[in-house]
């Protein structure tokens, strides 16, 4: 079974930056595609960055030149990092998976970590 496990959310001042992690855990053989979510309150969980199998990594507009989507492979774990925050980024952010196990391959969410961007 796998389990995914984010931290590194907080409060920031506007212009601050932190580093989201999701770490996988279980019998993995290898993470896919990754992707970090977002979901403000009243609003629609919506995608801010992903990256292909391939490494190919694409960004919503309004987060392309601040955030960065990386990958550990040894550590099993994704990184979401994100500078130069505005209060419109305030959210629970959510990291989704795609990982191989010895039964097959599956998406997997983070349980969530908040990310509050005020002065």
């Amino acid at each position: 079974q796998v389990q995914l496990v984010e931290s590194g959310g907080g409060l920031v001042q506007p212009g601050g930056s932190l580093r989201l992690s999701c770490a996988a855990s279980g019998s993995i053989f290898s993470i896919n595609a990754m992707a970090w979510y977002r979901q403000a309150p009243g609003k629609e969980r919506e995608l801010v960055a992903a990256e292909t199998s391939g490494g190919s990594a694409n960004y919503a507009d309004s987060v392309k030149g601040r955030f960065t989507i990386s990958r550990d492979n040894a550590r099993n774990t994704v990184y979401l990092q994100v500078n130069s925050l505005k209060p419109e980024d305030t959210a629970v952010y959510y990291c989704n998976v795609r990982i191989s196990t010895e039964i097959g391959t599956g998406d997997y969410w983070g349980q969530g970590t908040q990310v509050t961007v005020s002065s």
